[in-house]
């Protein structure tokens, strides 16, 4: 039997994998799951009224220039949040904002966004600098939400990470406990209309009401 990863006695915190320098798949065989590096078919439900992309975009480009974004917090307030609050308005859901998970020693700590909504969640890491570390701490956030919510529903967890200019999300395969990162990045403020046509297409698909 391979070594564990983890030290006997210590308590971890969503944060602690950020800094733990083994890939993902180690992280998450430590749990019991398997991964996998594809192109996802996200849904997307690009409904979305025009005009309110191009305020989002013209805000954005009209206060980076003032703003010194030089740390986690500012790319929060000027480059996520404001997408997160967007993309609320626009349908039926709830956004929570560093949200407190306690599962175990292993699964603690806080999530940075949840949004829910009746047919499915999002985890949503916000990070300033390592996409990819921050990739591990959010597969392990997923984990954790598998562990929280009920059994049975949703089928799939959804996830992003961010780090402000650059999005990339994942899929969890609860029954199969199988987290897919997908290949694709989407970068801010280009790709505006995927990031929100994918968040909203998970939140509300298509075929909803």
């Amino acid at each position: 039997m391979s070594q564990s990863l983890f030290k006997k006695h210590k308590k971890y915190t969503f944060s602690d994998y950020f800094t733990m320098p083994h890939p993902t798949e180690e992280i998450m065989a430590e749990f019991g799951y398997s991964y996998a590096i594809e192109a996802v078919l996200l849904p997307r439900n690009s409904k979305i009224k025009q005009s309110l992309l191009d305020n989002l975009v013209e805000s954005y480009y009209c206060l980076i220039p003032k703003v010194s974004v030089n740390s986690e917090i500012a790319k929060r307030e000027l480059m996520i949040a404001p997408v997160l609050h967007s993309v609320l308005k626009t349908l039926d859901a709830t956004l929570n904002i560093e949200y407190s998970v306690d599962i175990n020693d292993k699964l603690a700590g806080t999530i940075d966004y949840l949004f829910r909504s009746s047919q499915e969640l999002i985890v949503i890491e916000a990070k300033k600098g390592d996409l990819e570390k921050g990739f591990n701490q959010l597969a392990v956030e997923m984990i954790a939400m598998d562990k929280y919510e009920d059994p049975t529903s949703p089928t799939f967890l959804y996830g992003a990470i961010t780090i402000g200019e650059v999005w990339r999300f994942a899929v969890l395969d609860r029954q199969k406990q199988h987290l897919i990162k997908d290949i694709h990045t989407f970068r801010f403020p280009e790709d505006i209309s995927d990031i929100f046509a994918i968040l909203r297409g998970i939140l509300k698909p298509l075929a909803s009401p």
